[in-house]
């Protein structure tokens, strides 16, 4: 057996010859290999040691033959791939291989760099799963929240401030550009309520004329305009003891936002057509996507109801700000996907990630959960590749680290170079996942060089 770490590998073949020359190849390749003459001593090494990451099975064997095995391996491990090998003139032998679930199979005589490159393909894949599987529970467990999804420090405060804020009544205002999620953390602050039993009710302030606006809000009496054949009751009120939120609050009117502030000040609200005021309970979280200390100061925001709206204050960070959130994401909107189609993608190819890791997303959150749609809707086999991506994203170049104060406040070539370069070092170490090795690989410079910078820009990543 040769140590190596690139995977764990299993060789069954009873002609040594064959055996021993995999099991050299694929040691001096970095794998760690196993090998057995027969079915029945293969199966006894996979209940006993270590998980493999690939089985490679010769067809024809004395006793239990490869496809006996390839059912039985199929049967208690159905993740760990297996590839066949088969004699030459044996296609049967091969579809029946296929079919039973192996994700490949080699024809004898065969050439060494062809096996090389099918058993890679094959241990990648593996890895991949493996990976997808870890990365769906980490999600599950750590970086998500009532449905937020992230592990970045931005995010990471936004899960603070709900986890505090969540519970009490105090107004809460939502700003980031379109797209972010907005909705999404109000409704999290909204679940996070503790005793709050009440609805959630949602209302998009840009989308309705003012004065169907002041109706949907407020409710109004019957006879109070055409078409009033009773009295109706607005928002506020069917969102008694729970949460109501504003989104694009800047597209009020001047005259709505007054009364706006008078039902939040009083916490009661006046239908139109009417004169009793009625009593409301609600918590009101509003969000925007503009500046609305600049709306303040152009006059088409009230500076009265801004301070009365802005208690607390959450901003949610643009998506090509928190570039360590895109590959949980893509794992969450997989995941959701599944839930809602049979046709679903189980992971996702490096060379895609990478394309979707270098992406700028103008359109955020909002537009990954498109993407990876599309790619759901396209796709014939399990894996997300770049084919499944579209040319906005495969034509994108990656994107300057516009985040790194460096970029924001100006500096010398020096230091924005620096700044580049150590933006690429840690990408790399993110789609690495922390392996040194790995993220050295992918910047194709040496171990030793990559060691260099990590101390340089004074970055620890522990080996994984």
């Amino acid at each position: 057996m040769k140590k190596g770490n690139k995977g764990h590998i299993l060789v069954v073949d009873d002609e040594r010859s064959m055996r021993e020359m995999l099991e050299i190849f694929l040691g001096r390749e970095g794998y760690e290999v196993a090998g057995c003459a027969s079915a029945a001593d293969a199966m006894t090494v996979m209940e006993k040691g270590p998980p493999f990451d690939l089985v490679i099975s010769d067809i024809n064997m004395p006793g239990l033959t490869g496809l006996d095995l390839l059912r039985q391996i199929h049967e208690a491990s159905p993740d760990i791939p297996v590839i066949m090998i088969t004699a030459y003139g044996s296609p049967d032998s091969a579809v029946e291989a296929m079919k039973l679930g192996a994700v490949d199979y080699i024809t004898k005589p065969f050439r060494i760099e062809e096996v090389k490159a099918r058993i890679s393909a094959a241990v990648e894949r593996r890895k991949l799963a493996e990976e997808n599987v870890q990365l769906h529970r980490l999600l599950k467990e750590q970086f998500s929240f009532e449905n937020v999804v992230g592990k970045s420090a931005g995010m990471r405060k936004v899960f603070d401030v709900i986890r505090r804020v969540g519970p009490m009544d105090s107004t809460v205002v939502i700003t980031g550009e379109s797209g972010t999620g907005k909705e999404v953390i109000a409704r999290a602050l909204h679940h996070h309520g503790g005793e709050r039993k009440g609805p959630f009710v949602s209302v998009n302030c840009g989308a309705l004329v003012e004065t169907l606006l002041e109706s949907e809000l407020f409710g109004h009496r019957k006879g109070a305009f055409t078409g009033a054949d009773s009295d109706r009751q607005g928002l506020f009120e069917t969102a008694e003891g729970g949460t109501l939120f504003l989104d694009e609050i800047t597209e009020t009117s001047g005259a709505l936002q007054v009364k706006l502030l008078r039902a939040i000040q009083e916490r009661e609200v006046v239908p139109v057509g009417g004169s009793a005021p009625v009593h409301v309970k609600v918590r009101i979280v509003v969000a925007t996507n503009r500046d609305l200390g600049q709306e303040v100061q152009s006059g088409r925001f009230r500076e009265d109801l801004f301070y009365r709206l802005n208690v607390i204050h959450i901003e949610v960070p643009p998506l090509r700000e928190r570039r360590e959130d895109i590959a949980l994401l893509v794992d969450h909107f997989l995941g959701r996907l599944a839930e809602r189609q049979s046709r679903t993608l189980s992971s996702v190819s490096p060379e895609a990630m990478r394309f979707l890791m270098d992406y700028g997303y103008p359109g955020n959150v909002r537009e990954l959960e498109n993407i990876v749609e599309r790619a759901v809707a396209l796709s014939e086999a399990d894996v997300l590749t770049p084919d499944l991506l579209p040319e906005t994203v495969l034509r994108s170049p990656a994107p300057p680290p516009l985040s790194d104060p460096a970029f924001r406040e100006g500096g010398t070539l020096d230091t924005l170079v620096d700044a580049y370069e150590k933006n690429l070092i840690e990408d790399a170490l993110q789609r690495a996942g922390g392996n040194r090795t790995k993220a050295a690989a992918l910047l194709g410079v040496t171990f030793r060089s990559f060691r260099y910078r990590l101390k340089k820009y004074g970055i620890t990543e522990d080996e994984p």
